[in-house]
């Protein structure tokens, strides 16, 4: 079934989010949203393009895909971050950077050019005494950073 690039409203991306990803929430904002249909205009999946979750990666120049999410079309994932990445260089963005979980293959990744720049070990998590934080399911997981090329 061909896809094609359709523009998504960051709530409806929210809301997507919400019903088809396996461990994440929708983040709490976003630079630009994108989404992926099929030839009867349903929408299969989308991209949430925002500033980068780390500090050190925010200068001005870097964006982070955030969130992906599919309903299990097949490519659906590879046409977002290949969009993601031009959406993000006509904007004057000079790097985009994401994510992946242990586990994940990053095969969507691969396939739209992106490469592996680190392997960062599990975080033990945001909560401590002095500012107790909910465990959000992503703590103590290994992650994988990759950049678009």
């Amino acid at each position: 079934m061909p896809l094609h690039l359709v523009p998504v409203r960051s709530r409806d991306a929210c809301a997507f989010v919400a019903m088809w990803h396996r461990h994440h929430q929708p983040p709490p904002g976003s630079v630009f949203t994108v989404g992926a249909a099929d030839e009867r205009g349903i929408l299969r999946a989308v991209a949430i393009v925002g500033r980068p979750v780390a500090r050190h990666y925010d200068d001005g120049q870097t964006l982070e895909v955030t969130r992906t999410a599919t309903d299990g079309t097949k490519n659906a994932n590879s046409l977002l971050y290949g969009a993601a990445w031009r959406a993000a260089k006509a904007l004057g963005y000079t790097r985009l950077i994401t994510y992946t979980q242990v586990g994940e293959s990053g095969a969507s990744l691969r396939a739209a050019g992106w490469r592996v720049l680190a392997q960062r070990p599990p975080r033990r998590g945001w909560d401590c005494p002095s500012r107790p934080r909910d465990d959000r399911g992503t703590d103590h997981i290994a992650r994988t950073l990759w950049e678009a090329a």
